[in-house]
């Protein structure tokens, strides 16, 4: 069984998860100096608005992050020991009193995490293909006026103290929650192409855009690799639930925290799905595997190692022991979500 929350409230400050509770975070926080969180940020702290509006906007991108370090801060108060955090951030571009430039989201947040001793760990690029045929901005074909266009974003990694380590049931459940061989090799490559409105379970496009969600892809390969079966997982600007969801279908659990009440309430909503939904997801990630393994040319097969719970090839003995559950059942109790699984 796994619990899921969704929680109403202001990530710089929240109570109701307890010190060194949550073994890993994963988020996608509103992105400073992207025009559509303007007045998020700016309903937290007017000198936004105000810098702003005068073209000060460096002033604001500072002040931007001020409040994001707040609830970074809030994150490593409930992180445990060697715990992880994972960041999914855009830099932004912007015109500001006639000026372009590049407001670098991801270096501001690489050095506050430094200042508090965290390893930064190689990031992602998360490449989102654009489907226009301009790959510039600016002055077209004149030399000194055009601007490269971004088309990716960061997933920023960092560890929380040393390498975390697993003994007694621990190990088990480590070795249980082991991927696969193919899944390592494109997982853990440094650049990721998934295109940003592609979604496994989701809402609405409407509600989508509205909260800007990623892809479920992102946090369901994010907790796949920096965490075990039974861990806790934290989502500070949680929007639709959609790592919510990836912990569903991962068994893991996890907590969600939205500053808007109606998003909040559009999230919970969005999580209590059917156990076909979640297991739609699981199905396709063995079958994708099968798939894999029967591709192999026949001595490649020859030397593979039987899985002992599902019974089919793997390529390394350390997934042998992976065991991958079905969902049996998902039940709502307040702002709770509920998962068993068979």
């Amino acid at each position: 069984m796994t619990k899921h929350q969704i929680i109403t409230g202001d990530s710089t400050n929240i109570k109701q998860i307890p010190d060194k509770s949550v073994h890993l975070i994963v988020t996608s926080p509103p992105y400073p100096m992207i025009e559509m969180w303007d007045d998020i940020f700016s309903r937290q702290d007017p000198e936004i608005r105000k810098f702003l509006e005068t073209g000060e906007g460096l002033k604001a991108f500072y002040r931007m992050h001020e409040l994001l370090n707040r609830a970074w801060d809030e994150c490593d108060r409930v992180l445990v020991d060697n715990g992880f955090v994972c960041i999914n951030i855009g830099d932004a571009t912007r015109t500001i009193n006639g000026d372009f430039q590049l407001f670098s989201n991801h270096t501001q947040i690489i050095n506050h995490f430094l200042g508090k001793g965290y390893s930064v760990l190689p990031d992602i690029l998360w490449r989102k293909p654009s489907n226009s045929p301009n790959k510039f901005m600016g002055s077209g074909m004149f030399p000194a006026g055009a601007y490269v266009t971004y088309e990716h974003e960061y997933i920023l990694v960092f560890r929380k103290g040393g390498k975390r380590m697993f003994k007694g049931a621990g190990k088990e459940l480590r070795q249980k929650s082991a991927f696969f061989w193919e899944e390592r090799n494109v997982w853990f490559s440094d650049l990721w192409e998934i295109r940003g409105t592609s979604q496994v379970i989701a809402a609405s496009k409407a509600s989508r855009e509205r909260s800007a969600s990623y892809p479920f892809e992102i946090p369901y390969r994010l907790v796949n690799m920096y965490s075990v079966e039974g861990d806790t997982v934290y989502d500070p600007f949680v929007g639709l639930g959609t790592t919510n969801l990836a912990c569903m279908a991962a068994k893991r659990n996890s907590i969600g925290v939205e500053l808007d009440a109606e998003i909040a309430g559009l999230a919970l909503q969005n999580i209590t799905v059917s156990a076909d939904a979640l297991n739609t997801v699981i199905d396709s990630r063995v079958q994708r595997h099968i798939e894999f393994i029967e591709s192999l040319p026949a001595d490649k097969r020859e030397r593979c190692y039987r899985n002992a719970h599902h019974g089919f090839d793997v390529k390394t003995r350390q997934e042998m022991a992976i065991k991958i559950d079905r969902v049996s059942q998902v039940t709502k109790e307040n702002n709770t979500v509920i998962c068993y699984y068979e």
